[in-house]
C-alpha cells in the first residue's frame, strides 16, 4: 500500500459517476483525483462507451493512463491514442440472440458499436440516442453486421429498461452478455464479458490487483467491477441493484461524490 494513498487504483465510471450531467468534471473532483495520484494511486477510467465517445474527454481531463471502453472490450492507452485490446461480438450469436428475443417481446428499436479506435456508432429507425453524441443512421439490417461489432444496443416500444434487460438475459443470455448500462441503454455484449474483465486486464499491465482497487459507479453493469474490486462506492443516483451490493454510498455526481471519498482517504 502506498503511504500517500490507501488504496493503488482508482477505477471510475464516467456517465453518472466521474462526470456530471451536462458531461463536465468539477475541480473539486479533478483535485482530489491529482492528489490521490499524487499520492501514489493509478486512476483508470472504467466506461461503457467505446472509445470513439470517450476519447474527447479523456483529451479533455488532460488523462494519459489507461482506460476501458466498450463495457470491457477495449483496453484504450489515453496518452499515445492506442487501442491495446479489443474483444469483438460474435455477429452469428448475437443475430441469433435477437431473433430469439424479438420472436419473445417482438420488434426492437437497434444500434450498435464498430470495433476500433474509429468506430462509428450505428443507429436504426426508432432507436433514441441519449445525449448528442455522433452516430451514423442505417436503414438496411445488412449495414448492421456488415463490420465487426463490440456491442449491440436495444430499445423497445414499450418496455422499461430494466424489463427489458431482465427478458434479454432470460431469452439470449447463453448467447451474450446483457447489460444495463443507463436510461435508454441495454446492450448485447460478447459472452462474459464485463466492466470487470477489461478493468483486470488494464491493472495488470499496471502490476496492480483487485486487492489494491476502489471502484465507483452507478448502473446494473458496474456490478462486475464491484465485485472485482477490494472497496466499490455508488453514487447517490445509482440504480438500486448496484447500491445494494456496494460497500459505501456517497454523495451524487452532481454533488462531488468522488471527491468526498478521496478527500477522506487522503492523509
Amino acid at each position: 500500500m502506498s503511504a500517500g494513498f490507501p488504496y493503488r487504483l482508482i477505477a471510475t465510471d464516467l456517465d453518472g459517476t466521474l462526470l456530471r450531467s451536462d458531461e463536465s468534471i468539477s475541480r473539486r473532483t479533478r483535485d482530489a483525483l491529482a492528489a490521490a495520484t499524487a499520492g501514489g494511486a493509478a486512476h483508470i477510467v472504467v466506461t461503457g462507451r467505446a472509445v470513439p465517445w470517450t476519447r474527447h474527454i479523456l483529451d479533455d481531463l488532460g488523462y494519459d493512463g489507461l482506460a476501458v471502453c466498450g463495457q470491457g472490450a477495449q483496453v484504450y492507452d489515453a496518452g499515445t491514442h492506442r487501442l491495446l485490446t479489443s474483444v469483438t461480438l460474435d455477429r452469428q450469436l448475437a443475430g441469433v440472440a435477437l431473433a430469439k428475443l424479438e420472436a419473445e417481446v417482438g420488434p426492437l428499436y437497434l444500434a450498435a458499436s464498430r470495433d476500433g479506435l474509429d468506430g462509428e456508432v450505428l443507429v436504426g429507425p426508432g432507436y433514441a440516442v441519449t445525449g448528442n453524441l455522433p452516430a451514423t443512421p442505417f436503414t438496411d439490417a445488412a449495414d448492421l453486421w456488415s463490420a465487426p461489432l463490440n456491442k449491440v444496443y436495444i430499445q423497445h416500444p414499450t418496455l422499461g429498461d430494466d424489463e427489458l434487460a431482465d427478458v434479454a438475459r432470460r431469452v439470449a443470455g447463453g448467447f451474450v452478455t446483457v447489460a444495463m448500462a443507463g436510461a435508454g441503454i441495454v446492450e448485447l455484449l460478447p459472452l462474459g464479458l464485463s466492466k470487470a474483465t477489461g478493468l483486470s486486464l488494464a491493472a495488470r499491465r499496471l502490476g496492480l490487483k483487485a486487492a489494491d482497487t476502489i471502484a465507483f459507479g452507478d448502473m446494473p453493469n458496474d456490478i462486475p467491477m464491484f465485485a472485482w474490486a477490494a472497496h466499490g462506492v455508488a453514487m447517490a443516483n445509482a440504480h438500486e441493484e448496484l447500491r445494494a451490493v456496494a460497500d459505501e454510498v456517497t454523495a451524487s455526481n452532481e454533488e462531488d461524490g468522488i471527491a468526498t471519498v478521496l478527500e477522506r482517504l487522503l492523509p
